[in-house]
C-alpha cells in the first residue's frame, strides 16, 4: 500500500474517531435527559448533601444518570455541588441541568403572621427554609446576640415583624435571624421613631402594647380607637387592665400556651405575673404575641378622643362598644355579661 493511501486512510480513521468523540460529547452535554412529564420540576439540595446524594435525588428524574454523572465530573460540579432550591424544565440537557444547578438558587418566599411565641415562628419558619427548629430556637434564644441587640427573654418577640420576605431555601438558622434584625431596624426607620419618641415610648414598648392591641381586636378599622384608649389610661397612670395579658399570664403560668382561653374570669385577675395588667401599672415586661404592622401602626397613629373604656359589641360582633366613663362602660359590660352567660361559655 502507497505512503498516500495510508495517509490518507489514517486521515479518514481520525476523522471517524473525532466524530465518534465529538458525537459522544454532544451527546452528554446537548441531548435531552429529563423524564418527567410536568413542566418542572423543584429539587431542593441540602447544605451537606454530596454528589452521590444528588444523583440519588436526580435518579427519577433523568433518562441517562450515568450521561449526567459523566458530565458533572466534565464540567467540575461533581466536586462543587451547590445547596439550594432549584427548577428544572422539560427537556434539558445535562448542559443546562449542571449549569441550573449550579448558579440558578432560586429564593423562596417565606411568610409568617402574628406567632404566638418563638416556638410557633420557629415552627413556621422550618416548615419553609432548610434550617429546622430546633437550631431556628437556639439561634433566637442566644443569650449574647439577644444581649448584644438590647433584648431579653421578655423582649425578644418584638424583633420579628411579620410579612413575606425573600430567602434561599438554604438559609441557616443564624443567618435568617440577623436578616430579620436587619429587617427590624429597617422597619423601624427614621419616621416611625419620631412617632414612638411623640408617645414617649421606645419601639419595643410601642411593640408591647400594639401586642395587646392585636389581641383585643382582628378589625384592622378598629385598632388605632383601642390603641387611643389604651394610651389615654396610660397617660392618667390607670391600670391597663387588658384581657389579653391576663390569658397570657395564664398561659405562661401554666406553660401551656396551646390552651384556648375564651373567657377570663375573676379569680384570674388575681394571678400575680408582672404580665397581669389588672394587679401591675403601665407596660407588661414585653409584647404577649408578635404584633402584625397594622397594630403596630395603629399605636403610632391611634386615635385621638376621651374613651377609657370598651368591651365587646354584641350587637356587632368584632366590634367593641366605647365608653368615656364608668358609668357608661358598666352599662356597656353588662349587656356583654348577659350574653356570654347566654352561650355557657364558662372558660
Amino acid at each position: 500500500m502507497s505512503f498516500k493511501k495510508i495517509f490518507l486512510l489514517v486521515i479518514a480513521l481520525g476523522l471517524i474517531i473525532g466524530a465518534y468523540f465529538a458525537y459522544t460529547i454532544y451527546a452528554a452535554f446537548f441531548t435531552t435527559n429529563t423524564n418527567f412529564d410536568e413542566a418542572k420540576e423543584i429539587v431542593y439540595i441540602k447544605s451537606d448533601a454530596s454528589f452521590n446524594d444528588v444523583l440519588t435525588q436526580l435518579n427519577p428524574l433523568l433518562k441517562d444518570v450515568d450521561a449526567f454523572e459523566s458530565a458533572a465530573h466534565k464540567k467540575g460540579y461533581a466536586s462543587n455541588v451547590k445547596a439550594g432550591k432549584y427548577i428544572l424544565e422539560k427537556g434539558m440537557n445535562n448542559n443546562a441541568i449542571i449549569n441550573t444547578l449550579r448558579s440558578k438558587n432560586v429564593p423562596v418566599k417565606l411568610a409568617f403572621n402574628n406567632q404566638e411565641t418563638l416556638e410557633d415562628l420557629a415552627g413556621r419558619v422550618a416548615s419553609q427554609i432548610e434550617a429546622d427548629s430546633i437550631s431556628l430556637l437556639n439561634a433566637f434564644n442566644d443569650s449574647e446576640f439577644l444581649k448584644q441587640n438590647n433584648f431579653n427573654l421578655d423582649t425578644k418577640l418584638a424583633m420579628y415583624i411579620p410579612n413575606s420576605y425573600e430567602f434561599f431555601w438554604n438559609t441557616s438558622a443564624i443567618k435568617f435571624r440577623d436578616r430579620m434584625l436587619k429587617e427590624y431596624q429597617r422597619f423601624w426607620n427614621e419616621q416611625r421613631l419620631a412617632k414612638a419618641q411623640n408617645l414617649k415610648m421606645t419601639p419595643i414598648e410601642v411593640a408591647t402594647l400594639a401586642s395587646i392591641v392585636h389581641k383585643e381586636t382582628a378589625k384592622v378599622d378598629e385598632r388605632p380607637r383601642v390603641a387611643g384608649v389604651y394610651l389615654n389610661r396610660l397617660r392618667d397612670g390607670m391600670l391597663l387592665q387588658a384581657d389579653p395579658t391576663v390569658i397570657y399570664a395564664l398561659k405562661l403560668h401554666s406553660g401551656d400556651f396551646n390552651q384556648v382561653i375564651k373567657r377570663v374570669l375573676y379569680r384570674d385577675l388575681e394571678l400575680d405575673s408582672p404580665f397581669n395588667t389588672y394587679k401591675y401599672g403601665g407596660l407588661p415586661p414585653g409584647p404577649i404575641a408578635m404584633p402584625d404592622i397594622t397594630a403596630i401602626d395603629a399605636v403610632l397613629n391611634s386615635e385621638k378622643h376621651d374613651y377609657f373604656y370598651f368591651v365587646a359589641n354584641v350587637e356587632n360582633f368584632g366590634y367593641h362598644k366605647f365608653a368615656k366613663n364608668l358609668a357608661q362602660h358598666n352599662r356597656n359590660k353588662e349587656q356583654y355579661v348577659r350574653w356570654i352567660n347566654s352561650q355557657n361559655i364558662n372558660r
